[in-house]
């Protein structure tokens, strides 16, 4: 299997919420996660990225889902990138405040660097969850 068939795998099972156990199959032991947004400074694996993922889509979040727009791969560096938009509206229980019906479409783009086996080493998350919050009404403009 290529490594980018498995890093667009890994995309669609972290962004179809399916958690640390539907992305473990792409994903190398220990493989770590960044991004420069608040809501995210705590996060440093990508199994633990997908498990917050996860719970957030299935509670706060729930129904929350994903439109691709755009992959590519370069084989010279071993990474694959994926522009997509994040829409969801917090109509469940969780989150910073009770739910506020308030919908956001938050674009991101992963950056997934390929290990030599094939697995996810490392992903950079890049997206802006300052505008992402503000729609959803849990943060101020």
């Amino acid at each position: 299997m290529s490594a980018f068939n498995n890093a667009t795998k890994f995309f669609h099972a972290c962004e179809g919420l399916e958690g640390p156990s539907g992305t473990a199959p792409y994903v190398a032991e220990g493989a770590s996660f960044e991004c420069q947004a608040q809501a995210l400074s705590g996060i440093a694996t990508v199994q633990d990225y997908a498990g917050w993922l996860a719970g957030l889509g299935t509670t706060a979040l729930a129904g929350a889902r994903y439109k691709l727009h755009s992959s590519a791969w370069d084989a010279e560096s071993n990474c694959a990138l994926f522009f997509s938009t994040f829409i969801a509206a917090h109509t469940g229980d969780g989150g910073p405040v009770a739910p506020t019906g308030k919908e956001t479409n938050s674009h991101y783009v992963y950056v997934i660097k390929m290990n030599d086996a094939g697995k996810v080493a490392h992903v950079t998350k890049i997206w802006n969850s300052s505008w992402a919050l503000r729609e959803l009404g849990w943060a101020q403009s």
